[in-house]
């Protein structure tokens, strides 16, 4: 009887999981692995959390096929060939990925498994397009501006859809590991991991706001995003199949959010060191290093309200609405003037769709040194604030010191008479940006 190994990084779902259903055509006994790699342990405790949650879904829905989820915890190249060796495997299908880790990752395995006769087989699965697809002319590797990336991805026929498997068998005598405790997070309100909540928070979202996304996403407020990003980071929904059923619901706008996502990716398959390297070296330019301004930004205590209410969602949820993450990040870089690399750093500690490709890529788009044809725009972060949460709904919602200020002037409590700002218990803006003018003159 045939074996094959599934290893599974960023793959965490049964549905259109290309890897796993190529190894259950083609194999009669089949081995989901997934290895604790030590090497990325602690980098964040709220993604951590969500993935042990979605291991503990997914060895769940395994076992509902008559398989099970076999957890081992070391070098994930080693322990895969060794899970191989034991149980007499043939093949290890994977998804491919595009990070500098995963790809030395795929290059040691692929390395190993030659030497050790085992054939490794490559699949997609983490994008809607593949990463390198897609080329511009010139000879370039990828594409550098998006809208001409979005016509071609548009026009792409996109691989088919794969089943998940109704039946998978383990070998014999395989000892499945025990799943690790689950550990706490650093956000009491975030969301929880694992396949079958994302498919209820997709569904819930079917039903109630993809209709009206396209006028209402920047909404901050509304909150009417998908609040996917997570579950797509993971793979415990396939990004495929969401396309394809935002795209029959004629929710177009969505279907955009989505190949930026697919567009990052194919410049994080160039450009690897996307975190710390600047696409634009000309514009990385002399930042300020003001570690109390950062640490105030950081806290939610940058005394603009729009600015610390996406500060603390970030804290309190291991999330923020992507208006918030752009109005955060430019105040950071552009009014700051601090290193888009702390911004990476911090955000990548607390959200749980951190990953390479979409927090590097965003940021540098931000900060001017990425994939954006106006290096130069600014945010205003009060004109923001006045446009997308005009009622100061959002701000009241996550900076509770603000509570008693009616409408639009929660924007701006340095503009209060004076009895009222001195009743409040929250920070002036910090010293150098008093001046309403830095607001205003973008």
């Amino acid at each position: 009887m045939s074996t094959a190994v599934v290893l599974l990084t960023r793959d965490l779902r049964l549905d259109d999981n290309p890897a796993l259903a190529a190894a259950c055509a083609a194999a009669d006994r089949v081995v989901p692995l997934y290895v604790l790699d030590p090497t990325l342990a602690g980098l964040s405790p709220n993604r951590t959390r969500f993935l042990h949650q979605s291991l503990a879904d997914l060895r769940d829905r395994l076992r509902k096929l008559g398989g099970d989820l076999v957890v081992r915890e070391g070098d994930p190249v080693a322990e895969t060939i060794r899970t191989a060796r034991d149980t007499g495997a043939t093949t290890i299908t994977l998804a491919a990925d595009v990070s500098g880790y995963a790809r030395r990752r795929e290059r040691r395995l692929a390395h190993e498994c030659d030497r050790h006769r085992i054939a490794l087989e490559r699949h997609a699965g983490l994008t809607v397009v593949e990463p390198g697809t897609l080329r511009p002319g010139g000879g370039k590797d990828c594409y550098q501006v998006f809208t001409p990336y979005y016509r071609s991805w548009s026009a792409a026929r996109w691989r088919p859809v794969v089943a998940a498997p109704d039946r998978l068998t383990l070998p014999d005598g395989v000892t499945p590991g025990d799943l690790p405790a689950l550990p706490a997070g650093e956000s009491p309100h975030a969301c929880e991991g694992g396949e079958t909540a994302a498919r209820r928070r997709l569904t819930a979202w079917l039903t109630h706001d993809i209709e009206g996304y396209d006028d209402a996403h920047n909404d901050l407020p509304g909150d009417v995003t998908s609040r996917l990003s997570p579950y797509l980071r993971w793979g415990c929904l396939s990004p495929l199949s969401l396309a394809e059923t935002a795209r029959s619901r004629d929710a177009e706008a969505f279907v955009r959010q989505l190949c930026w996502r697919d567009f990052y990716y194919q410049v994080a398959r160039v450009h690897p060191r996307l975190s710390t390297e600047a696409l634009r070296p000309a514009a990385d330019r002399d930042w300020r290093y003001d570690t109390d301004a950062l640490e105030h930004w950081q806290d939610g205590l940058t005394g603009v309200p729009i600015v610390d209410a996406g500060m603390r969602q970030l804290r309190d949820e291991g999330w923020m609405h992507n208006r918030a993450r752009l109005i955060t990040a430019a105040f950071l870089t552009k009014h700051l003037g601090i290193d888009w690399r702390s911004g990476v750093a911090w955000f990548f500690r607390w959200l749980l769709d951190g990953d390479v490709p979409n927090n590097s890529g965003n940021w540098q788009w931000t900060a001017g040194t990425g994939n954006d044809t106006r290096p130069y725009r600014r945010f205003n972060p009060i004109r923001q604030a006045l446009r997308f949460d005009p009622e100061g709904v959002y701000v009241r919602r996550y900076v509770p010191e603000l509570k008693g200020i009616a409408g639009a002037a929660v924007h701006q409590p340095w503009r209060l008479p004076e009895p009222e700002r001195r009743g409040l218990d929250y920070p002036e803006p910090l010293e150098s940006h008093r001046d309403e003018a830095v607001w205003l003159r973008d």
